[in-house]
């Protein structure tokens, strides 16, 4: 079995996102064909999806969803961390052979990280880490930062591969929502998850994770500053799980801004 990357190995880590949609099969072909997942089973209206065996994504019909706001609290972008950089090199090339429309790609140092959105407006992050004895701190934080990424670079590690889908070993590596008020999100994540705060951008976005590593959750009030509960009625966001060694069934919780927050043992892979 391909060895889990770091993110995927601390005592609370991201297990699968769900979102509502309101086109399910749209939804399905675009994680297919743009991000590489398999699809892995269906359930009624859910359709379940992963790479290799592992299931991370799933995406429910509902014909009477609403319209995502980016304005409300909501899902920022769901991060999906491929095992080496080579595979991030050929996801790449294979967005820019089939005209792939990408929102931005950045180096945070830390990681490596293409941006782009499904048809429904749900952000995307494809990324993959620099090793962990590389990433740089400040103080008590991790030093993330917003630079251009180089391609050139990233290409050299290409080699002679392909892409070929989403290999086995990838995961969810963090989840970035939209909240009203970062300080009270960084609050809750604390203390109702046990996340610990690994760096700050201003008042607007807070960094949290478990194990040390650099963030399992992000959260920012860039568009959505303000915010109250999200209305349920929306498409976008169903539900986050999170596996925890903290827990011995699974615990459903909700943020200040409605988030459904499902914990689950770790046992229940």
């Amino acid at each position: 079995m391909t060895a889990l990357p770091f993110s995927a190995t601390t005592p609370v880590h991201l297990d699968r996102v769900a979102l509502k949609a309101r086109d399910a099969e749209a939804l399905g072909h675009f994680y297919r064909d743009v991000v590489g997942l398999q699809e892995l089973e269906r359930r009624g209206s859910v359709i379940v999806m992963g790479a290799g065996e592992r299931w991370l994504l799933e995406i429910e019909q509902d014909d009477a969803a609403k319209p995502d706001d980016p304005r409300e609290a909501g899902l920022f972008h769901t991060a999906f961390l491929l095992p080496t950089r080579s595979d991030l090199a050929h996801w790449a090339r294979y967005a820019i052979d089939r005209q792939i429309g990408v929102e931005g790609a950045s180096d945070h140092l830390v990681s490596e990280a293409i941006y782009l959105s499904d048809p429904e407006g749900n952000g995307i992050e494809i990324y993959a880490d620099r090793p962990q004895e590389l990433w740089p701190r400040q103080d008590d934080e991790v030093a993330m930062k917003t630079l251009r990424l180089n391609f050139n670079d990233l290409f050299a590690e290409a080699g002679e591969g392909a892409w070929n889908g989403a290999p086995e070993g990838t995961v969810i590596g963090h989840v970035h929502l939209r909240v009203g008020d970062p300080a009270e999100a960084e609050k809750w994540w604390r203390e109702a998850v046990g996340l610990d705060t690994m760096a700050r951008y201003g008042p607007q976005a807070v960094f949290l994770a478990s194990g040390g590593y650099h963030h399992h959750i992000g959260v920012n009030s860039w568009r959505s500053a303000g915010a109250g509960r999200r209305d349920p009625r929306r498409a976008g966001l169903a539900w986050i799980s999170l596996k925890s060694a903290d827990v011995a069934e699974e615990r459903v919780l909700e943020d200040p801004w409605g988030t459904v927050v499902k914990l689950v043992p770790q046992e229940q892979a």
